[in-house]
């Protein structure tokens, strides 16, 4: 009996990296069982030089070492068996690098590995070093995308301005996702599929192209943007051996973690997909042939995102999540630490999330923006109706998560949904699928089924990408 296809799939989050194998399975109800998993947190933030406090930048080398930690965790014979990998990755974010000399392949123990060399750190999502009145200062986009801060683009009109000798020391640009791509196949010139492009802003879905005049005209050094290509194609085959996997092997074109997960999970196409991890995202298909409409509108809480096939998914993306929760428990280990108490930030979360379980309903209002959103980048976060019956652990937890799902539900509201078709909504994400209470505040906002199967993610959507093209396949 022959083999089973083998694909593994990577995806470099903002947190952690994982990689999964997925077999083809036929008889499966999912078409593919999952042979081995690994996660490992990547621990890549760093300070920022340029950009001060409002910078959010990761080290390169602490994401590349969690990405062989996980190779490295996986069944060596497993490895072996390797047809193809899918890559996907925060979007977004970029980093430079000089061409050719972007990475080492060296010998750690048994495993051939690539290491960072000529790299700079990846400015990602978060970074909040372009205000308002700097992106006001940019050229209009031609493009449906509005830009905001955290984008590409916008992060390279920054370094333009602020650090202009910094730029000339790169000639190759990227995603993370995009750069892990070119080191393995040893791309003289990065590849970019459109859903990395259009998260970097200037970017047309249409014509699939950049916006070069508009570009070249305000003095953005063009030389840097990558080529593009079809998500779901090959962008060329592994260089090397890399641990086990054959030097050959074909790798697809690095995705965005926004539609690779909804990639792994939408069963059918009346399905919404809401992801809640560190951020928030809720995602619906789009008719076949919709075409956005060409006008970008920053104050518009709903974008229109590249999919598969020359398909949009019309998303609300809030930057506001798991990330919220994660303050709110940072903020009170702190206040303990100042009383002279110790806690563990593990035991806080799962006390406040039982309190607040306890707590069905409250009348204390959390608008949880900390970190503002793209379409209002100003706003901060609030607390009102605050009465002294309110005030247990219970009732500010219920608030807090509460308001996380209402912040989505003013994006995308429940009846946009019902308009576009969705009849049910897939649940996914690590900070949904370990809250309780989360999901109850999700089924008040969202009256629609809510199924939480198998916590999908975007590292299965990658490796399930390049596994249907190997079998021929179009998504379901």
């Amino acid at each position: 009996m022959a083999s089973r296809p083998v694909t593994l799939g990577i995806d470099l989050g903002t947190t952690s990296v994982k990689a999964a194998l997925l077999e083809a399975a036929p008889d499966h109800p999912a078409g593919f069982v999952v042979l081995a998993t690994c996660t490992r947190a990547s621990r890549a933030e760093t300070e920022s030089t340029a950009a001060g406090p409002q910078g959010r930048e990761q080290d390169v080398t602490r994401i590349i070492q969690a990405l062989n930690e996980c190779l490295g965790a996986l069944p060596r014979e497993q490895l072996q068996r390797v047809g193809a990998i899918g890559v996907s990755g925060q979007m977004h974010g970029i980093l430079f690098w000089k061409a050719g000399q972007g990475c080492e392949w060296m010998e750690r123990g048994p495993a051939l590995v690539f290491e960072p060399r000529a790299v700079s750190p990846l400015v990602t999502w978060q970074d909040g070093r372009c205000n308002t009145g700097f992106l006001a200062s940019l050229p209009q986009p031609a493009s449906h995308l509005s830009v905001a801060t955290g984008f590409g683009c916008a992060t390279t009109f920054w370094l333009l301005k602020n650090s202009p000798e910094f730029l000339k020391s790169y000639d190759a640009a990227g995603t993370i996702q995009d750069y892990v791509v070119a080191m393995l196949c040893g791309l003289p010139r990065p590849l970019m599929s459109d859903q990395n492009a259009a998260s970097w802003g200037y970017f047309n879905t249409q014509s699939q192209s950049w916006n070069l005049e508009i570009l070249e005209v305000a003095g953005f050094p063009v030389h840097l943007l990558p080529d593009i290509a079809e998500p779901g194609s090959m962008a060329g085959r592994t260089s090397h051996t890399w641990f086990a996997i054959p030097k050959g092997t074909p790798v697809g074109v690095a995705l965005g973690d926004l539609q690779a997960s909804v990639y792994s999970c939408m069963g059918q196409r009346t399905d919404a997909v809401l992801n809640i991890s560190t951020s928030v995202q809720l995602a619906a298909s789009m008719p076949v042939g919709f075409q956005p409409l060409q006008t970008p509108d920053p104050a518009a809480p709903v974008a229109f995102f590249p999919y598969f096939d020359r398909t949009y998914l019309g998303v609300a993306a809030s930057l506001n999540g798991g990330n919220v929760l994660a303050t709110f428990v940072q903020m009170l280990v702190q206040w303990m630490a100042d009383l002279g108490l110790e806690v563990e930030e593990s035991t806080v979360y799962s006390r406040m999330i039982q309190a607040a379980a306890q707590q069905k309903d409250t009348h204390l209002t959390i608008t949880p923006t900390v970190l503002g959103e793209r379409h209002l980048p100003d706003q901060l976060a609030s607390v009102t109706r605050i009465s002294s019956s309110d005030l247990s652990l219970g009732h500010v937890t219920r608030a807090l998560c509460r308001g996380i799902v209402q912040n989505l539900h003013s994006m995308l509201p429940f009846p946009q949904l019902k308009e576009w078709g969705v009849e049910r909504v897939m649940g996914s994400g690590s900070a949904l699928s370990r809250n309780e209470v989360l999901k109850q505040e999700v089924q008040r906002a969202f009256p629609l089924p809510l199924c939480f199967g198998q916590d999908v993610d975007a590292a299965f959507g990658a490796a399930l990408v390049m596994l249907r093209r190997d079998l021929g396949q179009k998504e379901p």
